[in-house]
């Protein structure tokens, strides 16, 4: 049995593990990101050094935000700033006498879902992560279509509607993701309602919003319908576009069951109203299977075939 060490980096957190060859998680652990570039690069080394001291390692996975060429620069590194425009690799190899790859974090769970999760039976495919933004990755033939210029699958870039004011505001980002989209939203709405209130009380978990809405909150309908149709409309352009064998959704929200009956309510109502697409069957949307533990996984899957 093969040994391998995925770190998962995040803005806040890096989770980190030790994998099977089969995708199996054997123990796993996660402690703060330091911000500052030599320390990170110092935490990383010690993560794999922990690891080498008990196990024999095939190679290590990383993945992390931001746009990553396949040698692992670093030409952006999402909230990470420090590390823009460093060659991960390069700046690992001289203290890491081990295989490294580097990976964008959502095509990392996409790729996650082809090897142990929802998309075990497809082959061509596009996942969206759901989360702060709108991450996601293009999966064609099995493997990762990174693009050009690695940029492949940056959906939150998007325009999802237009906005005279900030065109960045029309963007999925700020339109369909969890955080800057449907909880900004939402709060936005209730300081509108709210004009009297110098500080209304700020809405942090989405659940919050439907749980208001099922029970009949005027405001949570309107924005949640809102955020539904802004997700459907590009999913749907996706879809027409790109001719996947499935979609894949992932992030915290598509834990919740009323969030994905409410996106395949508002999926079908564009195909029942588009008479072009209506009499083509559309690939099933999925929810991803491997939640948190995604980015370890599709780490891992992308250092054992690639390094």
């Amino acid at each position: 049995m093969k040994k391998y060490i995925g770190i998962d980096v995040g803005g806040t957190t890096i989770k980190h593990g030790l994998l099977t060859d089969e995708g199996e998680i054997l123990s796993k652990n996660k402690l703060k990101t330091p911000l500052e570039k030599n320390q990170f690069l110092n935490t990383i080394v010690d993560i794999v050094t922990q690891y080498r001291s008990q196990d024999e390692i095939e190679a290590c996975g990383i993945s992390m935000p931001g746009v990553i060429e396949g040698d692992g620069f670093l030409t952006t590194a999402g909230a990470l700033k420090n590390l823009y425009g460093i060659n991960l690799i390069k700046a690992l190899q001289k203290d890491v006498a081990l295989p490294i790859t580097v990976i964008n974090d959502a095509n990392a769970a996409a790729l996650a879902e082809h090897w142990i999760g929802a998309a075990k039976a497809y082959q061509t495919y596009f996942g969206l992560v759901l989360g702060t933004g709108v991450g996601g990755g293009i999966i064609i033939n099995g493997d990762i279509y990174n693009g050009a210029h690695s940029r492949a699958g940056e959906f939150g870039w998007m325009i999802a509607e237009p906005n005279e004011e900030n065109l960045e505001f029309g963007t999925l980002n700020f339109q369909g993701a969890t955080v800057i989209g449907l909880l900004r939203a939402y709060n936005e709405a209730l300081s509108h309602q709210n004009d009297e209130i110098k500080s209304p009380v700020v809405v942090d978990n989405p659940r919050l919003i439907f749980r208001r809405a099922a029970g009949g909150d005027a405001i949570a309908t309107r924005v949640l319908d809102h955020y539904f149709y802004i997700l459907a409309k590009e999913i749907f352009n996706l879809i027409v576009a790109f001719d996947p064998e499935a979609v894949i959704i992932g992030g915290g929200i598509s834990n919740n069951e009323d969030f994905y009956k409410g996106l395949q309510a508002k999926i079908k109502q564009l195909h029942q109203q588009h008479d072009s697409v209506r009499p083509i069957q559309l690939p099933p949307v999925l929810l991803a299977q491997l939640r948190n533990d995604a980015g370890l996984i599709g780490a891992v899957y992308h250092a054992k075939t690639h390094h």
